[in-house]
């Protein structure tokens, strides 16, 4: 087993120990799917959104840290949880209710009924996966359940103003949850022994076997997201692109895990997924 993390985190683990990252990712491929819709994605949803994948992530590690030994603690992002745990707790209800403020006053009827639907799903996870399930062989995979739950989130408010356009944001979507499985299929693969050491349960750890096809699979969304563009119309083109571009970075990050160690490889993994910042930013910015 990996050695203890080190207890001074280098400047570019900050985003990932505060759970930035996700936010980040989830708020991209929102603007993306924005724009393949013909929608708006306006302040209100981003930032309901933003709030809320930070309260789930930041929630999860607040959880897995209050279960843990000092002496199993094998990453930075948890130490931290545990080191802060009741100033995380404070700001953490602070954002919460900014996050319900805020979906108050700002979302349409439906878009915040569609979003309490999905709070529901996330409050399910965590509560199955954190606690009733945590170490059952049998339970769902983390990694499906957080793909799904994260790509529904930077769909929903799109999809509950696209009306008739909702078809076109399937094939999007659905490639996005395969880059978001791949990303934390390869994660568990590289952070085996951290989830080992943790007493979580992990897709590497329920199945053997799944270690190689975790190493095939963004490869393999590549290859479907360019047959995506070639087959679908315009406004699929960017959507290809990024989740082409996604699959092959994550691709590359897996190739150079063992050379690199899995702190980085997580981080760049991560940042191998906000490729949608460049139709974004050569489009003017998010709808």
């Amino acid at each position: 087993m990996q050695p203890a993390v080190s207890k001074k985190p280098s400047w570019w683990l900050w985003p990932t120990i505060l759970s930035l990252d996700a936010p980040a990712v989830v708020l991209l491929w929102q603007g993306l799917f924005a724009r393949t819709a013909g929608v708006s994605a306006g302040a209100p949803e981003r930032f309901v959104l933003g709030c809320s994948v930070w309260l789930a992530y930041s929630a999860d590690r607040w959880i897995e840290g209050w279960r843990l030994l000092p002496e199993q603690v094998q990453t930075h992002r948890h130490r931290f949880h545990i080191r802060w745990r009741w100033e995380i707790f404070i700001v953490w209800f602070a954002v919460l209710v900014l996050d319900v403020g805020a979906a108050i006053r700002g979302l349409q009827e439906r878009e915040f009924h569609a979003g309490l639907l999905l709070l529901l799903a996330v409050a399910a996870y965590l509560l199955s996966h954190q606690l009733v399930h945590r170490t059952s062989r049998w339970r769902a995979p983390k990694e499906a359940c957080v793909a799904i739950l994260i790509a529904a989130g930077s769909a929903v408010f799109v999809i509950s103003q696209a009306g008739g356009a909702t078809a076109a944001l399937l094939a999007p979507v659905a490639l996005f949850t395969l880059l978001c499985f791949c990303n934390c299929a390869l994660i568990s693969v590289w952070e085996d022994e951290v989830d080992l050491s943790h007493g979580q349960t992990s897709l590497a750890l329920q199945y053997g076997r799944a270690a190689g096809l975790s190493r095939t699979l963004p490869w393999l969304a590549a290859v479907a997201a360019v047959a995506a563009g070639l087959t679908a119309g315009t406004a699929m083109a960017a959507v290809a692109a990024c989740s082409a571009a996604s699959g092959v970075l994550l691709g590359i990050v897996d190739l150079t895990e063992p050379r690199i160690g899995r702190i980085p490889a997580r981080v760049l993994a991560d940042l191998a997924l906000m490729t949608p910042i460049v139709p974004l930013l050569l489009a003017g910015g998010p709808r």
